[in-house]
């Protein structure tokens, strides 16, 4: 039966019930549990109502049984018609279809075979379903028809759901371990007036009242260095940052980060503090430290391993950090076989470099630290060696998951280094310096270390996800095809 024709009788199947007194589609209905919660604590003979999905329908003569489902559990109902007579009962057999809402009210009982069930005493429909549920879900080859409608796979799916409550769960417990550390959290804006704190290309729009263009954030991070500066010793905030690049695995335009500033710190206790939050919430989560992602296990007992990303990039391509970038891009072409543009700056021929060191990455959580100073503009010096900055990068399962500085403060260098950051940028030509958070560094901005962590990322890792579209909600999908239209 074509999907046109199962809606237009199920269309027909709520317009009887209005007819008959029975809204399909009804308002407030109160529970006394939810049905996990009557499973935990079940007693015959014991009064419930419960709301859920109807997720199957098995007629019998005079019994008819359901399968009710909420967002966590499932129950049985036994619909029997010297229980509820022959108007609901009716209902019930004609009326109801799979993927409708309803409220029951009855009493719990274990059938005979030992099927824990609800005797529905009175029924009512809180939504009627006019389309059916997938019977395969999972056998649908194009992926994106199930992110597009991602309301039925969650429906559909129940490791789906589970992956969702597991993401929520992994903020709640971040939010209490910063909490509980001290740290305060913000809200810094996502309308910006420039495109600023990282490298990225922004969405850009124009404001009306004021005429002037705006940009959606692509980091926070000079808004929370403006609150170290007002006096706010320890901040974090669980932001939206947005960049108008490319989509895959590992990239949304869209995607949460995790920002942290704690002053009087450096680098180093941003690394503590990066071990120390994860390891936990995998240790809360599992019980453990050792978790399987995509079939390798990761161990994320602390503390973890440390490289230095300079000597790597030594050994591997003979680069050092004061070579300009003929020489770099000649060093690379030695060892590589690269077809690389020859107008590239340092900055482009190390994002080069680093798709070559990904190739060597470990599963284990791993930091990289000694950074170039070029590719730093907001990261401090090494003391001993200027062209090196205190900074680490975080890698989990071969991925990007953390960055972290110990923080420029010193306001006649950070401008210094943003002018010549400016030039190395040929990805955008859309940023400029931040002239108001340079005249904030002027009134004092004490030494702090910085932290961001990204948490789609980190998301897939503990949830074993292939994808980052798996682990957000309502991923952005490119435009509906015709293909799509007729599947669904």
């Amino acid at each position: 039966m074509e999907i046109e024709e199962i809606k237009k009788i199920r269309e027909e199947k709520a317009r009887l019930l209005a007819s008959k007194g029975f809204n399909p589609y009804g308002g407030k209905f109160v529970t006394t549990a939810t049905i996990a919660q009557s499973l935990e604590a079940f007693e015959e003979e014991k009064d419930v109502v419960l709301a859920g999905r109807i997720m199957a329908n098995r007629a019998h003569g005079k019994v008819i049984f359901l399968d009710l489902m909420d967002q966590n559990a499932k129950i049985q109902l036994f619909v029997k018609l010297d229980n509820v007579g022959e108007d609901l009962f009716h209902l019930v057999q004609h009326q109801v279809d799979i993927g409708d809402i309803a409220g029951v009210k009855g009493k719990l009982f274990r059938t005979k075979t030992g099927q824990e069930s609800v005797r529905v005493l009175e029924f009512s429909i809180l939504s009627k379903s006019l389309m059916c549920l997938p019977e395969k879900w999972h056998g649908l080859k194009d992926v994106e028809i199930r992110y597009r409608q991602r309301y039925v796979d969650l429906l559909a799916n129940k490791d789906v759901r589970d992956v969702f409550v597991k993401r929520s769960k992994i903020v709640s417990f971040i939010r209490s371990f910063l909490d509980a550390r001290g740290f305060l959290e913000v809200e810094t804006p996502m309308l910006q007036p420039m495109a600023g704190g990282a490298r990225g290309r922004p969405f850009k729009s124009l404001h009306n009242a004021y005429d002037m263009e705006v940009f959606l954030r692509i980091a926070p991070e000079l808004y929370l260095k403006r609150l170290l500066v007002g006096g706010l010793e320890r901040v974090y905030e669980l932001n939206r940052n947005f960049r108008n690049e490319g989509i895959s695995t590992r990239h949304n335009p869209e995607f949460t980060m995790l920002e942290v500033y704690q002053a009087y710190a450096d680098f180093n206790d941003m690394m503590k503090l990066t071990e120390d939050m994860v390891s936990s919430a995998v240790q809360t989560m599992t019980g453990g430290y050792k978790i399987i992602y995509q079939g390798k296990e990761i161990d994320f007992t602390p503390p973890w391993k440390r490289r230095s990303f300079a000597e790597l990039v030594k050994d591997k391509f003979d680069i050092d950090p004061g070579d300009d970038a003929k020489t770099m891009l000649a060093k690379v072409k030695a060892r590589k076989k690269v077809a690389a543009d020859e107008t590239l700056t340092r900055s482009g021929i190390m994002k080069l470099v680093e798709d070559f060191l990904d190739e060597d990455a470990t599963n284990n959580p791993l930091f990289l630290i000694d950074y170039f100073t070029f590719l730093s503009p907001l990261a401090k010096a090494k003391p001993d060696n200027p062209l090196l900055a205190q900074r680490f990068e975080c890698f989990i399962a071969g991925m990007e998951v953390g960055n972290a500085y110990s923080e420029l403060n010193d306001p006649v260098e950070q401008r210094a280094r943003l002018t010549e950051d400016l030039k190395d940028d040929t990805e955008t030509g859309l940023r400029t310096i931040d002239e108001d958070f340079v005249h904030a560094l002027e009134y004092g901005m004490p030494p702090a270390g910085g932290l961001g962590i990204g948490i789609d990322r980190l998301v897939m890792i503990l949830t074993d996800a292939p994808s980052i579209r798996d682990v957000i909600l309502f991923p952005l999908l490119k435009p509906h095809t015709k293909k799509e239209e007729e599947l669904t």
